[in-house]
C-alpha cells in the first residue's frame, strides 16, 4: 500500500518546516545536513555526512521513522537503537498526524533520536 497525495502532502509540508528548522547552516551541510525519504508508507529522517573512513562517500545515518497504520488511523513512531534495528519508540508509540511526528523528532526531550 502507499500513501494517499493528501498524507503524501502533509509529510512534505511537515518535512519542509522540520528542515527549515533543524539543517544546519549552507556552508557546512557538504559535512552534515537532514534529509527526508518516503518509501511505500514509512518516512525516513535520516542525517546526511561523509563516511568517516571515506569522505568521499555519502553516507545516510537513519534517525526516526513513522509508517502510516490505516486500520488505526495513525502513525507508529520508531528509533534505531545501537543494534540498528527500528524499535517502537517507548514514549510516544503512535502520534495522531504526520506533523506531530517531525515535532516529537525535533524536540527529542530523551535524547533518542539524536544522541
Amino acid at each position: 500500500m502507499t500513501l494517499s497525495d493528501q498524507h503524501i502532502l502533509e509529510i512534505n509540508s511537515a518535512a519542509k518546516s522540520f528542515l527549515v528548522a533543524r539543517q544546519p547552516p549552507k556552508h557546512i551541510r557538504k559535512q552534515l545536513d537532514v534529509g527526508y525519504r518516503i518509501e511505500g508508507q514509512s518516512v525516513f529522517i535520516f542525517e546526511i555526512r561523509p563516511a568517516w573512513d571515506n569522505p568521499d562517500k555519502i553516507i545516510e545515518i537513519p534517525v526516526a521513522k513513522t509508517t502510516f497504520v490505516k486500520q488505526k488511523d495513525h502513525w507508529k513512531v520508531y528509533w534505531m537503537r545501537a543494534d540498528l534495528k527500528w524499535h517502537v519508540y517507548p514514549e510516544a508509540p503512535t502520534v495522531k498526524s504526520v506533523n506531530d511526528f517531525f515535532i516529537l523528532v525535533d524536540r527529542d526531550e530523551f535524547s533518542c533520536f539524536w544522541g
